[in-house]
């Protein structure tokens, strides 16, 4: 049994057909879905969506790219929508200076309010990082130090050092279909040496299509691809990198097994 931690059930390219998305992603053996949100406004039908089938979850949180949009999104306001039984997770949140879609010093705002809901509920953190691994790390360690809080840096592109960093301080990494790509070499070494009981999987769906999906919309289905690869990347087999991201997904949430 496979599970996909992180994907986007309701975003343009899965939204359109997203009974049978979820029907091709049972028949690749994906049992768990964890339906990620990125805007406010996206709360209510990402919740809805997790209330419609038994074994979709739902997180809530404001994407480093919206957080110039989302001011009044605090701690508090994070609390109380995450007091919903289908809500396992606090995020998407992190910072990304790639793009630098919002201003850096709110991205940094917006993230330790999410650390902090993070604490108080006792749900994971769900971060993304991409081009600030220096200020994510010292971020993360500063509100270790206030108060002990679980998480995972989804989607992993960073460095081996920024994973080393992130395990130190207890938490999960997630590796998405990135990891097929021909030039993530760097990404495959790091990925080869995960722990195995602080390793998740995912697609970011629809985004990240792995091989030999690339150039469609990835579906939480193809997450059996990148199962299939990093399972041979660690000499492995698929049931059992399955059977143990499957564990540590519930692990890490355990509202599920709540």
């Amino acid at each position: 049994m496979l599970t996909d931690s992180h994907c986007h059930l309701n975003y343009k390219g899965l939204i359109e057909d997203q009974a049978g998305v979820i029907a091709r992603a049972r028949a690749a053996g994906v049992g768990t879905m964890l339906n990620i949100s990125t805007r406010e406004r996206e709360w209510d039908a990402i919740v809805a969506t997790a209330e419609n089938d038994p074994d979709i979850w739902a997180s809530i949180g404001i994407h480093p790219h919206e957080a110039d949009a989302h001011p009044d999104v605090d701690t508090a306001k994070l609390v109380a929508k995450a007091a919903h039984p289908k809500v396992i997770g606090i995020g998407e949140t992190g910072l990304d200076y790639y793009y630098d879609h919002s201003d850096r010093d709110r991205q940094r705002a917006s993230f330790r309010a999410h650390i902090a809901a993070a604490r108080e509920t006792g749900l994971p953190l769900i971060v993304h990082t991409r081009d600030a691994e220096a200020d994510t790390a010292e971020i993360l360690a500063d509100e270790m130090e206030k108060g002990a809080y679980s998480g995972v840096i989804h989607c992993f592109t960073a460095s081996g050092a920024f994973a080393d960093i992130a395990l130190d301080l207890g938490l999960y990494i997630s590796i998405s279909g990135i990891v097929t790509f021909k030039n993530a070499r760097d990404l495959q070494e790091t990925a080869a040496r995960i722990p195995e009981d602080r390793l998740l999987i995912e697609t970011d769906s629809p985004f990240l299509a792995p091989v030999p999906h690339r150039g469609k919309p990835c579906e939480p289905a193809f997450v059996a691809d990148t199962a299939r690869f990093l399972a041979e990347l660690r000499g492995t087999s698929i049931e059992a990198l399955g059977d143990a991201t499957t564990r540590n997904f519930r692990a890490l949430f355990t509202k599920v097994s709540a």
